[in-house]
């Protein structure tokens, strides 16, 4: 067995547990479906608390967690394809379930017009038993499973997938003010303001090379050009975007799309999500509670559109992706600060040449948020989401025009 620190440090090394073999991806493995039972516990014990707000951003705690059951045993234990990797054929019928009701409450179909909600399970009890057992299965079948790339690809594709719910997780308690949620999460680090940094002019290969575990959204590797370009040092800050607000941001159709103009327009919004005053401070809602947000706090919970717009007003811009894949790859030695909020970045999803279809009109996320897991913080890693989409914690950062 491993030492606990060492332990602890690979688990949390994003490009080690990429290649992780079949020791590491267990305890991996067992740590992500303890965090998610930690949460299906929370919402369990607060299962009075209000309903979330827009009710279509947000998914049932018991579906969350039912979810990363269903999708673990859906593409491992009921994958007869499991040990062919990328080339696993993903139309073909999967083996039955272990829970004869488990398509019907928790698949991705299950939300299809969720109107009235998806069907789910009457007891807290049948969806953790559900967990409990699929990661059971699980683990055996990595035993067994073939050491390579193949082999080990569906493990750790759900794996990935599971630590990535744990921000759905972290949105709901937000949204329904559970108060307790903040016992689940890490220490917040906070640091002072640095200068932006200048990147020259050169090549770089955006996305990720064959080898290890690659999310199909990073797949392949392709050489772009990069003029030089200056971006940010971190994410804006309350400090910051506090400017935009009182030198009448919001009431200004200058410094907004026309898409984002409309959005703001009919949303009513005259600050970012769950911030109740700007003005001589910032104060906004956590977990239920009002606090005062530190002024070098990156700035959460905005649309792409806002991050858009105090670009504008700045005389910026937001970074593409390229651009924000250098610095955060090759910065880090000069300053260069990230995985304090997922950040969005310039243009709308693209598939690259390899990859799955994408929703073109979805925007793209970098970085990851300071309570998720800390192998999800990999520099290549991408996430598409709607652009009027603020319920995720993203933030964002700009570069010179």
């Amino acid at each position: 067995m491993h030492a606990m620190d060492d332990t602890a440090t690979v688990l949390a090394d994003a490009q080690r547990m990429r290649h992780a073999d079949r020791e590491w991806l267990s305890l991996a493995l067992m740590q992500s479906r303890n965090l998610t039972l930690a949460w299906l516990a929370l919402f369990e014990q607060h299962a009075e608390a209000p309903e979330p707000q827009p009710a279509a951003f947000f998914e049932p705690a018991l579906w969350l967690a039912g979810h990363a059951g269903w999708r673990q045993e859906r593409w491992i234990a009921r994958n007869v394809h499991r040990g062919r990797g990328h080339a696993a054929d993903a139309a073909r019928t999967p083996l039955a379930s272990i829970e004869p009701n488990a398509d019907t409450w928790w698949s991705d179909a299950a939300l299809a017009g969720r109107g009235q909600g998806p069907a789910l399970p009457s007891a807290f009890e049948t969806t953790r038993d559900y967990l409990a057992e699929t990661l059971d299965i699980s683990l055996e079948l990595l035993h067994s499973a073939a050491p390579d790339d193949d082999g080990l690809h569906v493990f750790s594709a759900a794996l990935f997938d599971e630590d990535a719910l744990q921000r759905r997780f972290v949105a709901l308690a937000q949204a329904r003010g559970i108060a307790a949620a903040a016992r689940l999460l890490p220490e917040r680090r906070l640091q002072a303001l640095r200068e932006p940094l200048v990147f020259a002019a050169q090549h770089w290969m955006l996305g990720s090379s064959r080898g290890g575990y690659v999310p199909a959204n990073e797949q392949w590797a392709h050489a772009e050009a990069l003029p030089e370009f200056e971006i940010d040092a971190q994410a804006l800050t309350w400090s910051q975007y506090t400017e935009f607000v009182e030198d009448g941001g919001y009431d200004d159709p200058r410094w907004w799309s026309a898409e984002g103009w409309q959005w703001l327009c009919q949303s009513g919004r005259r600050a970012p999500r769950d911030v109740e005053q700007l003005r001589h401070g910032v104060l906004l809602h956590r977990f239920g509670q009002l606090q005062r947000a530190p002024a070098i706090e990156p700035v959460s919970m905005v649309a792409w559109f806002e991050a858009d717009a105090w670009c504008r007003w700045a005389g910026r811009r937001l970074p593409t992706e390229v651009e924000w894949e250098l610095a955060a790859s090759r910065g880090a030695s000069r300053g260069f600060v990230w995985a304090q909020v997922p950040e969005w970045v310039a243009g709308h999803a693209r598939a690259w040449s390899g990859g799955a279809p994408v929703d073109a009109t979805s925007r793209v996320q970098r970085g990851t948020a300071w309570f998720e897991p800390r192998r999800l913080a990999h520099p290549k890693a991408r996430r598409f989401i709607a652009g009027h989409r603020d319920e995720g914690f993203a933030g964002f950062r700009s570069c010179a025009v």
